[in-house]
Parts: structure tokens; C-alpha cells; sequence
């Protein structure tokens, strides 16, 4: 799995490996990796997947090791919360090219080895964690907005192009989740920032959460696909509606 080094794909990573699946953590990240792959269950491998010959490379050692039958894309991210208008162009790339071409190219690349576990085992897993943020766009959103429309998108035609493949192609779509890097990352390391941004929520999701999701989506019978599974806290009703303070009924209407 993609983005293992930290947030939703450690937490991932660390669960299915303590439900006895064999896990390879990829990332750039080798210090976090290497606190991973302490775990009897989890290999790791540092790769950058916005580049050709990394991903190249990752496919042949994966290849030699036997392949595999589960793609897990959790690699991605958000930088900014600048207009259309004022947004930063490289910034914009950046998450486009981490979010959508990162996770074609494991796609493009590990599509065959799929196939080859699905004839042998009869089945295999596509699964990709993408964003409420892909079908609700927010003021200050656009670009991360943008990324996870496409990545969101990419998943719905990935799902009609495999039609008649015992290949399971699953969009995984978080809201809020309070994890240690995301939110700083967006706002450029402003740790009061993003702070605010769970303050006073009544238990945000969890990377654990998330994790949990993930596993239970692909322990399934092999037959039945969550296609699209959207998963946000209680106290978030939508992108723009998050209650804070704590979580009580009020009286019913008349």
C-alpha cells in the first residue's frame, strides 16, 4: 500500500498486518518505514510513486517477491487553502500529480500482476482512499477539490473498464480525520492552524477509523464490492457543516 509512512496508512498498515495479512508498506519515508516493518507482517520499500522509474522498480522487486493480489492508494495530500484565483500553480500540480498520476501509474503498472492472482486465487483488489473533498467542493478547496474529483472519478471508470474481471475496484472517501500530518501539511506547518481545524469537535475520525473501514471493505466475500464507502464523523454532516461542542439530542418536534 501507497502512503504507508504515516496517518490512515500506517494506522492500515499496522491493522490488516495484526489481522494476519501480509502487508508492504510504500513511501518515501524511510525512518517511518523502518518503525513499521518491525511487525513481522510488514515489509517495507521507499518509493516516490510521482516517478516512472521508482514505481518501475517497485513493480520488479514486487514481481520477484511472488506479486500481489490487494493495490491499496493512499498516497496523496493537500497543500493550501488559497482561491482559484490566488493559488499557487505548483502547488496545484503538486496535488495532482501525488493524488491522480501517482495513482494511475500504480494502476497502470500493477494491473497485470492483479490479473495474475485473480486467474490463480480468483480474485483481486483495487482500493483507493480518496475524499469527501471529491464531491463537495469548499470555499479555499479548489485545488484539493480538483485532485480528488479526478482520483474520485478515475475509481468510477476504473469499475466500468473491469467489468467482468473478479476484480474488486473499491473508493474508500473520508471526511474529517484528525491525524498528526494532514491538516499541518495543508496549512505549511501552522500547528495552531490546524489545530483549529478539529477544535471542539465531538470525536473526529481517527486514522484507526479509517483503517478499520478499509479492512472490513476488503475481508468481504470476494463477490460483494463496496463500490464507494463514505465515512465522516457524527458532528460532520457535510463539508461545510461540522458541529462543535458536544453531541446531545435535542427535543423532538411537535
Amino acid at each position: 500500500m501507497t502512503g504507508a509512512s504515516s496517518g490512515i496508512g500506517a494506522a492500515t498498515a499496522t491493522l490488516l498486518a495484526e489481522r494476519g495479512w501480509y502487508v508492504l508498506a510504500v513511501a518515501r519515508r524511510k525512518d517511518k518505514l523502518d518503525e513499521l516493518a518491525t511487525h513481522p507482517q510488514i515489509d517495507s520499500y521507499v518509493c516516490d510513486i510521482t516517478h516512472d522509474d521508482e514505481v518501475a522498480a517497485l513493480a520488479s522487486w514486487v514481481e520477484q517477491g511472488g506479486g500481489l493480489d490487494v493495490l491499496i492508494n493512499n498516497a496523496g495530500g493537500a497543500i493550501g487553502m488559497d482561491s482559484v484565483e490566488g493559488g499557487s500553480i505548483d502547488e496545484w500540480r503538486w496535488m495532482y500529480e501525488i493524488n491522480v498520476l501517482g495513482t494511475k501509474r500504480m494502476i497502470s503498472t500493477f494491473l497485470p500482476m492483479l490479473r495474475k492472482a485473480a486467474d490463480s486465487s480468483g480474485g483481486a483488489d483495487i482500493l483507493t482512499v480518496t475524499s469527501t473533498a471529491g464531491f463537495t467542493p469548499y470555499e479555499g478547496g479548489g485545488g484539493y477539490n480538483a485532485a480528488k474529483y479526478a482520483a474520485h472519478a478515475m475509481m468510477q471508470v476504473l469499475r466500468l473498464e473491469l467489468n467482468g474481471e473478479p476484480i474488486r475496484v473499491i473508493d474508500i472517501a473520508p471526511g474529517m480525520v484528525k491525524t498528526d500530518e494532514f491538516a499541518l501539511n495543508r496549512f505549511r506547518g501552522d500547528s495552531a492552524r490546524s489545530q483549529s481545524v478539529y477544535a471542539n469537535v465531538d470525536r473526529p475520525l481517527l486514522a484507526e477509523d479509517v483503517a478499520l473501514t478499509i479492512a472490513s471493505a476488503l475481508e468481504l466475500p470476494a463477490h460483494v464490492n463496496l463500490d464507494l464507502v463514505t465515512v465522516k464523523p457524527v458532528a460532520q454532516s457535510a463539508q461545510h457543516k461540522t458541529h462543535r461542542g458536544p453531541l446531545r439530542t435535542k427535543p423532538s418536534d411537535a
